[in-house]
This record gives structure tokens, C-alpha cells and sequence, in this order.
């Protein structure tokens, strides 16, 4: 038996917010968030607005930074039992979403430890206390419709994707007039994340039929619009919100692979932002994985009309087609050529390659893999070298 979990109410559009407004019922509402950037764009002001005018009172729970720690979690969680909400809402990034999915698990249960729930579907039960909504700011984590969380060990420079379908949202609020203000770099490195969800969706092993052309779609989706929406196309932008979204109700289900295991581990080690280490790697490793299924790439590349006689030349298109993405989009397509040095790198490689092979989305990796092999990866998408083995 298998299993495919989406949020209760998805609402989507224009001033999509004001569907807070219909939130009767419930008593407080904690707002977590980010920076300046939501409160700049004044939707953090159409937020409480919305849920004052649905009677709710309201409390700001601001600062989750870039990559939210477990310090953060705590903190909120903390903020939570004290005053009480029977609705949570995240606005902003895939940052604060994920930051405030780990806060609602310690605030309806504080007996817990991080290690308790770091490991996949361990989760407990939530809903007891509060319901969950989430208003992304960007289009690429999909955390608004997702069962994972990615919150970062700044001891150990460790990010851990915790999972369970507990903490997808009840409530997903897709406010296209909300990511217009993402600045360019930021529009490229989560569009390249959206991508890479998807495409890892549709060949994981967990994919299923109910996963498969939601995936597809968003790929097809992404390869229009990514583009036109970094060159600032703000009605492309408005539909890569929505793509981003179908790319992450592909994956929640479908779960991912080895592109976001190196992803979680270089991105901490090396300072690089998630999405475009995922740039970055997804050449690679579609080449990697490509020896366990080379139809599933050639049936995408199909699909957005890539030249190709044979499921090999198809495949080599889709390698092609993502370098030349990451090309239009400005992101350098190695890591020597993002910054990285060989010396951080070789006193890195072991722990990060050890890391990633426990990752959670390892598992559902199309092709099985090895510290070894885990090494070669990153040391092609390090150089810039084709995967042959």
C-alpha cells in the first residue's frame, strides 16, 4: 500500500491572502516569518490584517534566518507555548515554513528532543493544539504543500531533512502577486530547485501515477517560464509559483534523490545556497542515475521537445538543456567556479559524502550508491566533468 498526502484547501491567485479573512472560528494566530522583505512588500501588514478581520488575535514571530537552526526552532516553539495559538502561519521563504512545521511539532509536544523526530516518519501526532498554514514568498521549496523540513545543526554543519506527513499544511496560500518582488539571483537558485524536485520526483522510486504528471507538468512549466521569469516576465513568474507547487506535491509523494542528498550537506559546508547546489549537481547526477532508468530522462525530454533519436541522445539533450538553464540564469554550473577551493573541499569530502549517503533522500535514489561513487559525484560536479560510470 502507498500513500499520497496534499494540504486540505489550496488557494491560489491574485490577493490570494484575503482567504484568511475566512478563518472564523479560531482564537490567536502566531505569524512566523523571516526578515524585512515580507514587511517591505507590506504583506506581512495583508497578513494580520486578513486574520484580524476574521476576529483573530495576532502575535509576530520574526528572524528565522536563511537556513534555520534548531536554536530558532526551540526559541519559537517556546513563543508558541506561551502564548497559545490554534493557528500557526508562515509567510515568507521556504526558510520560515520549515522553521515553523519543526516549532509546531515542540509546541504541541515540548517532552520531545530534536532526535527524537530527525530521523523520517517519526513524527508525533499534531493537530491538537493548532492547525498550520503556510503563504510562500518564493517559487521553489513547495515546503507550503511538502512533508519535509530542513532545519541546520550549526555544530556538526549538518542540515537534516526531517519528514513525515504530519507536518504537511492544512492550509496553502499561493498569492501570485507575492514572489513579483524576488530579486533575480533568488528567482534563478529556486526555480533551479523547483526543477530539480520535479525531475528527481519522476524518477524516484517512490513515484507512482499520481505523481508522474504532476511532475512532468511542472518540468514542462519550468522550462517555459523559468527563463522569462528571472528576465523579470512578471505574469512567467506568477506561473512558476504555480509550477514550483506542482513540483512539490510531485516530490512530497514521490520523494527525491542523491541531487538533494549532496545538496543538504555542500550547501552547509560550503556556504552555497540550496537551490543553486542543486544547479549544480542535477547534471551530474542525472548522468549518475542514468544507467538505472535512462527512459524515465528520455520520456522528459519528450515531453519539452528536445531533439533525440534514441533514449541516450534524449538524455544527453535534458543534460544539455539544464546546463544551458543554468547558463541563461547566471549560475556558474561547477563548484571550483562557485568558490569552492580543492583544500575545502578534500578536508570536507569524506564527512560530506558519509552525510549524504544517510540522507533521507538517498533512499529513494533511482540507482543505488556508495560513499565511494557519492565521492565521484562531487568530485565531476566539483570539475565540471561528465559522469561515466
Amino acid at each position: 500500500m502507498a500513500r499520497f498526502t496534499l494540504p486540505r484547501d489550496l488557494y491560489y491567485g491574485d490577493h490570494a491572502i484575503d482567504e484568511l479573512k475566512n478563518l472564523k472560528g479560531y482564537k490567536k494566530a502566531i505569524i512566523v516569518t523571516g526578515g524585512s522583505s515580507m514587511k517591505r512588500g507590506g504583506f506581512l501588514q495583508q497578513t494580520e490584517d486578513a486574520l484580524h478581520a476574521a476576529g483573530l488575535e495576532t502575535m509576530l514571530f520574526e528572524g528565522v534566518e536563511p537556513d534555520p537552526s534548531i536554536e530558532t526552532v526551540f526559541k519559537g516553539a517556546k513563543a508558541m507555548q506561551e502564548f497559545g495559538p490554534d493557528v500557526i502561519v508562515a509567510i515568507g521563504g521556504g526558510s520560515p515554513i520549515d522553521a515553523a512545521k519543526a516549532m509546531w511539532v515542540f509546541y504541541e509536544h515540548p517532552e520531545k528532543t530534536f532526535d527524537d523526530i530527525k530521523d523520517p516518519f517519526t513524527m508525533p501526532r499534531l493537530r491538537e493544539k493548532a492547525i498550520f498554514v503556510a503563504i510562500p514568498s518564493t517559487s521553489g521549496t513547495a515546503s507550503e504543500v511538502t512533508a519535509f523540513s530542513v532545519i541546520t545543526d550549526y555544530s556538526t554543519n549538518i542540515k537534516y531533512p526531517l519528514a513525515d506527513f504530519e507536518i504537511t499544511p492544512d492550509i496553502a496560500i499561493l498569492d501570485t502577486s507575492i514572489p513579483q518582488t524576488m530579486p533575480k539571483q533568488l528567482t534563478a537558485h529556486t526555480g533551479m530547485d523547483a526543477l530539480t524536485h520535479a525531475i528527481e520526483a519522476y524518477v524516484a522510486t517512490a513515484r507512482s501515477s499520481f505523481s508522474d504528471p504532476l511532475a512532468l507538468k511542472a518540468i514542462s512549466d519550468i522550462f517555459d517560464d523559468l527563463i522569462d521569469s528571472y528576465n523579470g516576465d512578471m505574469e512567467a513568474r506568477g506561473r512558476m509559483h504555480i509550477a514550483q507547487c506542482l513540483a512539490g506535491m510531485a516530490f512530497s509523494n514521490a520523494l527525491l534523490g542523491i541531487a538533494h542528498s549532496l545538496a543538504h550537506k555542500t550547501g552547509a559546508v560550503f556556504d552555497i545556497p540550496h537551490g543553486c547546489c542543486n544547479a549544480i549537481l542535477l547534471p551530474s547526477v542525472i548522468q549518475y542515475n542514468s544507467r538505472a532508468c535512462m527512459e524515465r530522462y528520455a520520456q522528459i525530454a519528450r515531453a519539452i521537445g528536445l531533439p533525440g533519436s534514441t533514449d541516450k541522445q534524449l538524455t544527453d539533450s535534458l543534460v544539455n538543456a539544464v546546463r544551458e538553464m543554468n547558463k541563461k540564469l547566471g549560475i556558474a554550473q561547477t563548484y571550483r567556479e562557485n568558490g569552492v577551493t580543492e583544500e575545502l573541499l578534500n578536508a570536507n569530502i569524506d564527512k560530506i559524502c558519509e552525510n549524504a549517503v544517510k540522507d533521507p533522500c538517498t533512499s529513494s535514489n533511482p540507482r543505488p550508491i556508495d560513499v565511494e561513487n557519492m565521492k565521484k559525484v562531487l568530485l565531476c560536479a566539483f570539475n565540471g566533468d561528465d559522469v561515466t560510470f
